[in-house]
């Protein structure tokens, strides 16, 4: 099992307890940590111990020193450990290169979330491509949803290397959300803050430059308009992202963090009135919370998600991004229709028919 990243690692959580706890697989678990601080949260809040750590992060890493070094690095593992199976989760790099690793050694692999496609090889960047490739070599492709597994059909894979499981953040969300949590540290304001949460987060490298200063000088005039919300970013630890956004968001109601772990940030989202992203992941964690997500990208590779009603496409667009929020702060009828919709991700058992399934094969 590779993974290298926070999402990858709440994703594959449940996968790992679930085939530790059949007692018929020897699991070994191994991390790039193209980013470490947080993915090291997510590894002791679900207590995994990986076997093989890469620690690759470095200061404004560029995607081929990750390419580069996880590839390295991952091959020499397979080498030595010579897996029936290896799995990797969604589109990172990590992704991409433990993929190619295991197809340059002839080892069957299995993809937890395949078949998610924007139709766009550049947005989002460079995960179109990363889960493309992670898609093309797998044996088994752990397909979320219904779209995703067509998806696969359509550019030829194969019906009989294709499984629809749900996706698993369903599965540790609820876990995670299930247990009871109080505002502490850095997000102790929230506990006297008797108005409304808008939860903002902000990463991709697509955002980065222009984009993110036409997102950042959307927050500031929503929160020069709405007195009653508090605005929380927790912010990404890349350079580029904390520049713009210190230097653009001004106000009081501002309420900054560093990134967050995995069971403040659950509920952080239970909390919140709006969700607005550009993380793919979030797009399926809100929802299963019943919180409307606006999503400042300019495609989604979770379609569903948009046809269900629970998340809404606004781009990256100053004066977009406002009349899209005010909309859900200003029109509870608007509001409701997103917060009731049927979340489309899944029951919470996809971890489980994703090991009967690898039983089955091996």
């Amino acid at each position: 099992m590779i993974f290298g990243t926070r999402p990858e690692a709440i994703k594959m959580a449940p996968v790992y307890e679930v085939l530790k706890q059949k007692g018929t697989f020897d699991v070994k678990v191994l991390v790039t940590a193209q980013h470490r601080e947080m993915l090291d949260t997510v590894l002791d809040i679900f207590s995994i111990k990986p076997d093989y750590d890469l620690s690759l992060m470095r200061g404004r890493q560029t995607l081929a020193y990750i390419t580069k070094e996880a590839l390295t690095g991952v091959v020499e593992v397979l080498e030595r450990e010579k897996p029936d199976m290896v799995l990797v989760h969604g589109d990172t790099t990590t992704t991409l290169a433990g993929s190619l690793a295991a197809y340059y050694l002839k080892i069957a692999l299995g993809h937890v979330e395949a078949g998610l496609r924007t139709g766009d090889m550049y947005n989002p960047f460079p995960e179109e491509l990363n889960r493309r490739v992670a898609d093309i070599l797998s044996e088994l492709c752990f397909a979320p949803t219904k779209r995703a597994a067509q998806n696969l059909l359509d550019e030829g894979i194969e019906e009989t290397r294709i499984f629809i499981t749900g996706n698993t953040v369903v599965d540790a969300l609820l876990r995670i959300s299930s247990i009871e949590f109080e505002f502490r540290g850095e997000l102790e304001r929230l506990s006297s803050w008797d108005g409304r949460i808008i939860l903002v987060t902000f990463h991709r490298r697509e955002s980065w430059g222009e984009p993110l200063v036409e997102i950042c000088s959307a927050l500031n005039l929503i929160h020069d308009s709405f007195k009653d919300i508090l605005i929380v970013i927790p912010l990404h630890l890349n350079p580029e992202v904390r520049e713009t956004a210190f230097s653009v968001l001004k106000g009081d109601r501002y309420l900054f963090t560093d990134p967050l772990s995995y069971v403040p940030f659950v509920h952080l989202m239970k909390r919140s009135y709006i969700v607005l992203t550009d993380s793919g992941g979030i797009q399926e964690e809100a929802p299963s919370l019943g919180v409307p997500v606006l999503v400042i990208r300019e495609k989604t590779e979770r379609p569903e998600a948009l046809e269900a009603g629970v998340v809404k496409l606004v781009g990256r667009s100053r004066e977009r991004i406002v009349r899209e929020v005010s909309l859900l702060l200003e029109n509870k009828e608007a509001y409701d229709r997103m917060r009731k919709a049927v979340n489309p991700y899944g029951d919470g058992r996809a971890s489980e028919r994703i090991a009967t399934i690898l039983e089955a094969y091996l």
